[in-house]
């Protein structure tokens, strides 16, 4: 494998020249050589110069199909002519007032409409949006720990920066797993923390009885994202809905890779579940950074009122606000996500059958626009299992579709593929015919080991 990988990484480099030059370049004076160490991948970070519908151009002028689409944002396409409309529209006309603009009621009744929730505050990402929820829980209940999900990433800020991206040997005991801190994050909020399996009613029982009268609130995808895709068991939000409320403990969603990407109305909708709290971000701007936190009557009385002061000085900045009016009212109606459904089915079932015919163990998920293709015999259910599926594995078909023209995100194991309103039946069977090669050399390694 170790052999194939390196073989494929040297295709990869000689393909993307200029990218490896701007990196040495950008490495002096940028730590990394790039912007966010999320963009920080294997053999190197690849530079990108322009992107339209659903393809994006390196600098070496190398074309690809984006189911990358900028960790899940882009799913109206690059460039899409009403969000361009809107945004040129806007510029001219003010980019910052730190005031509202109309747009900024059009967005909200929006999100209440599609969500459920009636009342909606912005911000610029979703990890604001995450700390936000975060916040309010505590500001309204009164209390100091929270609960969140073992392995789930819920933004870069410290009351959620403990136990994520986390190798078998550091969770610790199933039952109690370890509060461990990301760098930088003081080991006194991590103690702030509960930590629950993801699709594990019992635990989270045991710990909301435990800790009676100490939970401000939990935070949770309603889809575990950034582990491929774990799908929630049958009544698993229907019953952390209902163990919350039980214990008067606040729910908040983090729908930031889920929401406008999965259904018109997110997990939230696709599963007929509302928490009090709702986090959006990525997918609502069409790639103008944007967050958004909803919630019911009673949790946004906390910053009417003042209890909470959620603030931030581009929060509703009239740029953002005038794309994210013409994603949610122009692009992202309710039949796109019907074209979403087909194509993605149709890549998930081609997948998976090419992959089975070369030998290869292999599950997915899909829903609207998100399609996740994890190397491994038996679905995961929580994070710890998705640990034994292959990084090496994973890292070879990054690559072999890179080198093929598909452009998806670099930690491979980890990410799923986002479709864009743009991609066609053609775009995926480019992704399905790299498969082919990538299983075949799969298979070709099996009987040289065997």
């Amino acid at each position: 494998l170790d052999q194939i990988i390196e073989a494929e990484e040297r295709i990869f480099l000689d393909r993307i020249p200029k990218s490896v030059a701007l990196h040495q370049q950008a490495s002096r004076s940028i730590p990394g050589g790039v912007a966010s160490s999320w963009a920080s991948s294997r053999p190197t970070p690849v530079w990108v110069s322009a992107g339209k519908g659903g393809y994006v151009w390196d600098v070496d002028d190398n074309k690809y199909v984006d189911f990358h689409a900028g960790y899940g944002a882009n799913v109206v396409g690059h460039a899409n002519p009403a969000v361009v409309a809107a945004v040129q529209n806007r510029v001219t006309l003010g980019t910052h007032f730190a005031q509202p603009t109309p747009d900024l009621i059009v967005v909200a009744e929006e999100l209440a409409s599609r969500f459920g929730l009636p009342q909606w505050r912005f911000s610029n990402s979703g990890s604001e949006a995450t700390m936000d929820a975060v916040h309010l829980m505590r500001s309204i209940s009164g209390k100091d720990l929270i609960i969140k999900i073992e392995g789930s990433y819920n933004g870069h800020h410290d009351s959620v920066l403990v136990s994520i991206f986390r190798s078998t040997s550091e969770l610790g005991p199933e039952n109690e797993p370890w509060r461990v801190p990301w760098s930088g994050v003081p080991q006194a909020i991590a103690d702030l923390v509960r930590i629950v399996p993801y699709n594990d009613l019992v635990a989270l029982e045991r710990v909301l009885t435990e800790f009676k009268n100490e939970i401000a609130g939990m935070i949770l995808e309603p889809m575990m994202m950034n582990a491929g895709i774990i799908a929630p068991q049958d009544n698993y939000l229907r019953g952390v809905r209902e163990i919350t409320a039980k214990h008067r403990v606040l729910l908040a969603f983090d729908e930031v890779k889920t929401g406008l990407v999965v259904h018109h109305g997110g997990a939230t909708k696709l599963y007929g579940v509302t928490p009090d709290i709702i986090c959006l971000a990525k997918a609502l701007a069409g790639g103008v950074p944007c967050g958004a936190i909803g919630g019911t009557h009673e949790v946004m009385s906390a910053i009417s009122d003042g209890r909470y002061n959620q603030v931030g000085t581009f929060n509703g900045n009239p740029l953002t606000m005038a794309a994210a009016r013409a994603v949610l009212t122009q692009v992202m109606t309710p039949a796109v996500y019907d074209r979403a459904n087909e194509l993605g089915s149709y890549i998930l079932s081609n997948a998976l059958e090419t992959l089975h015919r070369h030998g290869q163990s292999a599950y997915g998920f899909q829903a609207g626009f998100k399609v996740c293709v994890v190397f491994s015999d038996k679905p995961a259910r929580n994070y710890r299992q998705f640990l034994n599926t292959s990084t090496g594995i994973s890292h070879l078909h990054f690559l072999k579709q890179f080198n093929g023209g598909i452009f998806l995100p670099p930690w491979g194991k980890s990410e799923s593929l986002t479709l864009s309103v743009a991609h066609t039946k053609a775009d995926a069977d480019i992704y399905i015919r790299n498969l082919i090669g990538f299983g075949e050399d799969l298979q070709s390694m099996g009987e040289r080991a065997s």
